[in-house]
């Protein structure tokens, strides 16, 4: 059986040393949170997520959800007093405002309890997960009367949330929904449709669940300019904010899937159903992009967990084994074999999961620090400035750390040889589970037009603009201490293939389009490769300080081998990546279709 630690230790040298967490305790929800305080939170957590989640994520996956002939879903066993206790630790708000029941904490907490609990149980985290995410759009777009209705028993995890955008014929292209919604003369709409791949859209975890739902109003202009955000509860809410009446909402089906089979997603068949509009009248992706934008943070975490878990048991498992001599002689003479941790394979192989997962974790704080920052600074040029990073950053969060991610499921299966690819052992879940967080929320391909086409000349290019300005200025910087140069004039290289990468699209693109989707994957993973190696460097920054200090040094010392292992084994793929967004789109586009 699988095991699972929360990497405490390195969120909080993260937080302290590395992203400059505590810079920031001018802004809500700061003040408080001294060094003592935030780790008993984070150990609260952990304790949670290892003694409550983690021992359920093998039923959950064995068990799956069922469904019952009236379309009730039933989750599987322990599931609802595992999720009792994540509701009554406030869990669920830790980041909401107080007005509403939360705790009013920053958001980069509930980012790395995101982390924890991907780590421990990913199917079982989506539940509360998708709950803020519901919550932040309602927050952002909704009226005072939804905020007051819904956002205290979400909050409080009485009710949960979805979204609802994908529909049998559409996915990405939400223009060509269907879902319809007629006035009924009251203020509110029937809501009609199918809406398919619904995480958590019915359970048996709390007393109601609110649907937000993406749909056409009767008479609405065609396209994404013709969608509207509707909130439609299972049970409706009288003016106390008791759920009464059945809503015309049902579970059609649940989904056999290929992994998180501990969440119920579902078919759900909206016949009537009475719904409310959610902000403007065709305006509704604006509203949903509030949660989605959300949830492909969430899901970036999710690549991340899974790989960090995966990792910890490949490791563990390579200090065990015995198999084998080493290279240079036998290293257990008291054994008739090594443990297989002594073969410079298993060793790369390791070091790539490792040097990935530290790297991604700080990407992570900073990207969810900007979050903080854009929301709750006073100053309007601040909040711009992490808006524009947030933006930039979200698509690769995504794209980036869940490609790795389950790139680092699979070399952490292999590690376990023919064990790994046996259930009981654990590791095959985790890449069935880390399969589908390259696809929901927006597939990576996607995540990469996004960051090409939108977000790079997004504001005449001025999120990336200063990203590559601030990170060169750093980097240059960093470049003049002799003990971080070997680390930082590599990832400046990179820095500079990736400005060259970003010229040649606006020279390349504009005309011939098929230029920008051909390379946009490629680009997406060189940005990914320049965070992740300038936080290796501000990492190794950090673990000089700390080793001066005379403060863990021999944890401090393994992460300035494995920064360098990161720039001498992973960067250099920042050249081939320019190579194949130079080289355009000409081989990509002229084979016939036929010819598939």
């Amino acid at each position: 059986m699988p095991s699972y630690r929360a990497p405490i230790e390195d969120v909080t040298f993260l937080l302290q040393d590395v992203v400059g967490f505590d810079r920031h305790g001018n802004l809500p929800g700061f003040g408080d949170l001294g060094p003592e305080t935030l780790e008993a939170i984070l150990r609260e957590g952990a304790k949670l997520v290892e003694e409550v989640a983690q021992p359920l994520n093998r039923i959950g996956d064995e068990a799956g959800c069922t469904r019952a002939p009236d379309g009730s879903v039933s989750t599987p066993p322990g599931f609802r007093d595992a999720y009792r206790a994540y509701a009554a630790g406030g869990w669920i708000g830790l980041s909401a405002p107080e007005d509403y029941g939360g705790q009013g904490l920053p958001y980069t907490l509930t980012a790395v309890m995101n982390e924890f609990m991907s780590g421990a149980n990913v199917a079982f985290g989506m539940y509360p997960g998708l709950t803020m995410g519901a919550v932040a759009a309602l927050m952002q777009h909704g009226s005072q009367q939804q905020k007051d209705l819904y956002l205290p028993p979400m909050i409080e995890g009485r009710w949960t949330g979805t979204m609802n955008l994908t529909e049998p014929h559409c996915g990405t292209d939400l223009g060509m929904i269907r879902t319809k919604a007629v006035p009924r003369g009251d203020g509110s709409y029937a809501i009609s449709g199918t809406k398919i791949f619904i995480s958590a859209g019915e359970h048996d975890l709390s007393e109601n669940i609110v649907h937000l739902v993406l749909a056409r109003i009767e008479g609405a202009p065609a396209g994404t300019k013709g969608i509207s955000l509707f909130v439609v509860p299972k049970f409706i809410p009288d003016a106390d904010g008791r759920p009464g009446p059945r809503n015309g909402v049902a579970c059609g089906s649940l989904e056999h899937k290929m992994g998180i089979h501990g969440n119920a997603t579902c078919v759900m068949n909206y016949d009537g159903a009475v719904g409310w509009l959610v902000g403007e009248e065709n305006r509704g992706l604006a509203a949903m992009f509030v949660m989605m934008n959300e949830a492909r943070l969430a899901v970036g975490i999710q690549g991340l967990g899974l790989s960090e878990v995966a990792y910890q048991n490949a490791a563990a498992y390579a200090r065990d084994r015995i198999q084998g001599r080493a290279l240079t002689g036998p290293k257990a003479k008291d054994k008739p074999a090594d443990p297989i941790i002594v073969h410079p394979d298993v060793r790369r192989t390791l070091l790539t999961i490792r040097a990935i997962n530290e790297a991604g974790r700080a990407l992570v704080l900073w990207t969810a620090l900007q979050s903080d920052v854009a929301h709750r600074s006073p100053d309007p040029a601040v909040r711009q400035a992490a808006d524009d990073a947030l933006g930039l950053m979200t698509p690769v969060v995504k794209g980036v750390l869940t490609d790795l991610g389950f790139d680092n499921t699979v070399r952490a299966q292999q590690m376990l040889g023919g064990h790994g690819y046996i259930a009981e052992w654990g590791m095959e879940q985790f890449v069935r589970d880390a399969r589908i967080a390259m696809i929901y929320e927006g597939a990576n391909g996607i995540q990469a037009l996004d960051l090409v086409g939108r977000k790079l000349p997004k504001d005449g290019g001025r999120a990336i603009t200063a990203y590559l300005t601030e990170t060169a200025a750093f980097l240059k910087d960093a470049a003049g201490d002799e003990r971080l140069r070997p680390l930082a004039t590599p990832v400046l290289a990179a820095l500079g293939q990736l400005q060259q990468a970003t010229v040649w699209f606006m020279q390349n693109a504009l005309a011939k389009p098929d230029n920008a989707g051909a390379g946009a994957t490629d680009y997406m993973h060189l940005m990914g490769l320049v965070a992740l190696g300038t936080m290796w460097v501000r990492i190794a920054q950090a673990a000089h300080g700390r080793i001066a200090a005379g403060r863990d040094t021999a944890v401090m010392e393994a992460k300035l081998v494995t920064a360098r292992f990161f720039v001498e084994r992973w960067l250099p793929e920042a050249g081939a990546r320019l190579a194949c967004i130079t080289a355009g789109s000409d081989a990509v586009m002229a084979l016939p279709e036929a010819m598939f």
